[in-house]
């Protein structure tokens, strides 16, 4: 296993424990779970702050959620496209929010992008694309879910998924009232707030 390997193997693991236990989380808890020496750690991770860096730089990562949106089929209809998409990048959302709640939580805040992931070495870890490149590569693989539809919206592809996005992200940060569930998030987002009887 090269370094890069051993590297992306430790956060992978070290995440989830992170999401539990925030900036308590032990080096031993981590090397426990991944079957490896805790020494390995400090082989590829400078100290535990870096490992810490690595995890939210990791959380952050929005390729993965881009990943998953450009798999989905364009030969469903439109709602299970958007079902498919809503689920994806809820579960991207719940995952970050686990990992940096967690450490906040425990009294870690934002270090600054400069340190994040930092290798045993010192060199910078790839922390993924900056925030507005993945909120402009998230609009435009939604847009291209919408496309096949182009001639049924009401307005061009590029701002419905925009209007899209925003509601999965509203989502994320639910008011005090209950939260409608998701199916029903989408019933009114494709059809509207009116019951089909009750439509102009």
């Amino acid at each position: 296993m090269s370094p890069e390997q051993r590297r992306e193997m430790i956060v992978r693991t070290a995440l989830p424990l992170v999401a539990e236990h925030g900036t308590a989380v032990t080096t031993g808890q981590i090397a426990r779970a991944a079957g490896i020496g805790e020494a390995t750690i400090f082989r590829v991770f400078a100290d535990k702050d870096a490992l810490l860096d690595a995890c939210v730089a990791e959380a952050l990562r929005a390729d993965h959620v881009l990943a998953e949106l450009a798999d989905i089929s364009l030969d469903q209809p439109l709602p299970a496209r958007l079902g498919e998409a809503a689920a994806a990048m809820e579960a991207y959302l719940e995952r970050m929010g686990m990992v940096i709640g967690a450490l906040h939580a425990t009294g870690r805040h934002d270090r600054g992008r400069h340190d994040r992931g930092r290798h045993a070495g010192g060199e910078e870890a790839d922390t993924g694309l900056d925030r507005d490149s993945a909120m402009r590569l998230t609009v435009e693989a939604l847009t291209e879910l919408f496309e096949p539809e182009r001639d049924a919206l009401r307005l061009p592809p590029e701002q419905v998924a925009a209007m899209f996005m925003g509601l999965v992200f509203g989502r994320a940060r639910p008011p005090a009232q209950p939260v409608p569930s998701l199916e029903e998030t989408l019933q009114v987002f494709l059809y509207g707030a009116l019951a089909e009887g009750e439509r102009a």
